[in-house]
């Protein structure tokens, strides 16, 4: 019989409301677990179904670790600056914080219709002056400590629309926004000097249990490289790179190369588009091929440019260089496969030794070489190369044009520069505007905001204008863990004591796509408070996992364009929160991404049905066989929810349930543990039952079910038995047999007993449980 899932899982949560359960204690006897989730941009579409699927997880985490004694932790908050509501601001004229409001009022709603056992006493927004006041005081200390620097840099320009973009506003080379394409344009920006933290970033990932994939991901952004730096004579009367320097006799590239050995084989010398560029910008006479090629490729975005089997493109630059070991002369070509801001933006191209270098000189007919190895060390000493490191990873561009962000705390003085906002006059807080889009010449709109722009400085009193740039919405994603552990505090971000209580984040769990760029962020920010005696712990996260998207039926990515998303509420509507939680878990390894399957959804709905039939069937004595179903469940169930094995923890309660009916009577003790072990993926009905049962208390407050180890031991197993490591027979025996219990009914077995006909057993390799190998 079907349950009414709307009464029941309102009732429960009405009681959870009222009784606050799940709320963390700051001082506490018991061992503490910090369990964090990724907070969601709070958008006008509300959660989609790839939310709770990381949320239901981790929520089943933490109920069994509040069942085991633990002192959990496991909060919510929105990260709610940046581009989508400033983007309809822009379009409906509304004020950002008013669908700010409206957004996280329906994520709040949603989450809390899902039963998920957050704290909320301790919700944070990025977008509250109470806490960005500390993200700009943050932001202050890596000024005050030469980290946050202006620099000229390139960014992504609009020109119809005359506004800088970021990245992932620019979509196949063109302006999300109006579809034109986007130009390369130099301009001022903050800049914080992550590039300081690179060997740390990279070596202390050694100190964490991060997955593999994800610690990779973090090394590849990363990118350090060994290698040398070794000038390439450039030999050309005709078009030096810089005429302007009429003393200069000879003119070099510096390439910068991780295998000096191969040099002997270097056959061309391979520049970057941005390095032509500069060339051209000081002077060199590039052919109209080449400006032409030039300008093409700093169009296309980088990912596009390095795309693995992507087909190579370039252009000769009619420049000859010379090998500076074998003083062999060589071709010089532009190329978009190497990029302005790794190395030196050269390469010497070895194409017998590199897989792109030969691609490309396949392509272009250049030649290739077997030329032998020299040593590392005598190579760089030959031609007068620097052995040097380099990295991938570039400062972290920390302004934006643009209106709802945080505002960077600094004005600027004729006479004394750069200088920060005082700490008593923190936040500096947002001011009305009547328009949100950036000014013609592309600054923020905060630019036009006289009474906001001109101010004092706060060194000698006089004139100033203040930054009108803000923070990119990575600033606030950055630390806000930390805010969770004292959400209310007004003097200081989270107050020491509480910090050492709660940090290091136990398990942090959230998207793929977010393992390079606000991991690396977040960890090098906490470090640099760690290193100012801020935070207690260098890394942020002792465990970093991941999940898999949840994919349309078709097995394509959901989208609103194709009318194929998944809304959250609809399904809680008709199935109710606990069949939605239970699915996707149910659907497929956590890590994996997988399809939405509605018969999937109804499937696990008529499984709950099932679930609450069972209270019927409470009565009875001992019963031995499902005693050990049971015991072999709760250790089943504690060991997958560790392992975050979600989908074969409930198909193991699937298994119970089906014995529990054809046992047709369950005793109360037994029923209890089922419960228990329920509990994480279905609360509403597992409290339901809990009730129904007799019990007064919350399953939140009840201790994760025992077991009798005996109970899981089963009574025989089937063994492998093998001749020269060839299976040849199995036999049935007890799991913990001798190898002298072991062995006589192995060689008497017909087929195994045949392979041993008139062989020598020189040794016998037993491995209890498992196997048997006789070796002849």
């Amino acid at each position: 019989m079907a349950y009414n899932h709307k009464q029941l899982e309102k009732k429960w949560q009405e009681k959870w409301e009222k009784e606050e359960p799940w709320k963390a204690e700051d001082q506490s006897t018991k061992p503490k677990f910090y369990c964090l989730v990724e907070f969601p941009y709070p958008s006008g579409a509300g959660l989609h179904v790839g939310h709770p699927r990381s949320y239901s997880a981790l929520d089943a985490v933490v109920r069994k670790r509040r069942m085991e004694g633990f002192n959990v932790l496991y909060p919510i908050g929105w990260d709610a600056f940046g581009l989508p509501t400033e983007n309809y601001a822009i379009k409906t004229g509304r004020k950002p914080q008013e669908i700010t409001n409206e957004n996280t009022d329906t994520f709040r709603r949603q989450l809390k219709a899902l039963g998920l056992s957050f704290d909320w006493s301790r919700e944070v927004n990025t977008t509250d002056p109470a806490y960005y006041k500390w993200t700009q005081w943050m932001f202050l200390e890596f000024f005050k400590a030469g980290l946050a620097y202006k620099a000229k840099t390139m960014i992504n320009w609009c020109p119809k629309d005359k506004i800088g973009l970021a990245n992932e506003e620019v979509v196949q080379g063109c302006c999300e926004r109006c579809g034109t394409t986007v130009e390369k344009r130099e301009k001022e920006q903050w800049m914080i000097a992550i590039t300081k933290y690179a060997d740390r970033l990279i070596d202390d990932l050694k100190t964490v249990n991060y997955l593999p994939k994800i610690a990779k991901q973090q090394e590849d952004w990363i990118g350090r490289s060994e290698g040398a730096e070794i000038n390439f004579e450039i030999r050309n009367p005709k078009s030096e790179t810089n005429p302007k320097e009429e003393s200069a006799k000879k003119h070099f590239v510096k390439v910068f190369t991780t295998r000096p050995d191969t040099i002997d084989g270097a056959t061309f010398v391979v520049i970057s588009p941005e390095l032509a560029k500069t060339w051209m910008d000081i002077g060199w006479q590039a052919s109209d091929e080449v400006r032409a090629y030039v300008d093409s490729a700093l169009k296309r975005e980088e990912a596009d440019r390095t795309a693995e089997g992507k087909e190579k493109t370039g252009v000769d630059a009619g420049i000859k260089a010379i090998n500076p070991f074998n003083q062999e002369e060589v071709a010089v070509w532009v190329a978009d496969y190497v990029l302005g801001h790794y190395g030196t933006g050269a390469i010497m191209a070895v194409p017998q030794h590199d897989e792109r270098d030969r691609e490309f000189a396949d392509a272009f007919g250049l030649p290739i070489v077997d030329r032998p190895l020299i040593a590392f060390d005598e190579a760089v000493a030959k031609v007068g190369g620097v052995k040097t490191t380099k990295y991938k990873l570039r400062d972290w561009v920390f302004s934006r044009q643009r209106y709802w962000g945080e505002p960077i705390p600094l004005v600027h003085c004729e006479e004394h520069g750069w200088v920060a906002v005082p700490e008593s006059e923190l936040p500096v807080v947002l001011p009305p505007v009547e328009k949100y889009e950036p000014t013609d010449n592309g600054e923020s709109p905060l630019a036009e905001i006289a009474e906001f722009v001109n101010t004092q400085c706060p060194t000698c009193g006089g004139p100033a204008k203040r930054e009108t740039d803000t923070m990119p919405n990575w600033a606030g994603s950055s630390w806000y863990f930390l805010r969770y552990i004292d959400p209310q505090n007004d003097q200081q971000f989270a107050s020491a004591e509480k910090l050492k209580h709660w940090m290091p984040i136990d398990l942090y769990n959230g998207g793929m796509e977010h393992t390079t760029l606000h991991l690396l962020y977040s960890r090098f920010w906490n470090k640099f408070l760690f290193d100012k005696g801020l935070v207690p712990t260098s890394e942020p996260y002792a465990r970093r996992h991941s999940h898999g998207l949840v994919m349309a039926e078709d097995g394509t990515k959901m989208s609103k364009s194709k009318g194929n998303v998944i809304n959250p509420d609809e399904i809680v509507e008709q199935y109710g929160a606990d069949a939605l939680r239970t699915y996707i878990m149910f659907m497929g390894p956590f890590e994996e991404p997988v399809p939405w399957s509605t018969n999937g959804l109804i499937g696990v709905r008529r499984f709950l049905d099932k679930v609450m039939t069972m209270s019927e069937k409470i009565g009875g004595g001992p019963n031995v066989e499902l005693a050990r179903v049971m015991a072999k469940t709760i250790k089943k169930i504690g060991d997958d929810i560790e392992a975050m094995k979600f989908n074969t923890a409930i198909a193991q309660l699937m298994i119970c349930v089906n014995a529990m009916q054809d046992a047709g009577a369950v005793s109360s003790e037994l029923f209890a543990s089922f419960l228990k072990v329920l509990f994480p993926f279905a609360p509403h009905i597992a409290s339901e039952l809990w009730e129904k049962t007799g019990y007064t208390t919350l399953l939140d407050t009840e201790s994760w079910p025992t077991y009798d180890p005996a109970l899981i031991v089963d009574d025989v197993v089937t063994l492998a038995v093998q001749v020269a490591g060839k299976l040849r027979g199995t036999i049935q025996v007890a799991p913990t047999a001798e190898q002298t219990e072991v062995e006589p009914p192995a060689r008497a077995e017909e087929n195994v007993a045949k392979w041993l006909e008139g062989q020598e057993v020189k040794k016998v390799v037993y491995v209890p449980g498992r196997m048997i190998n006789f070796v002849i």
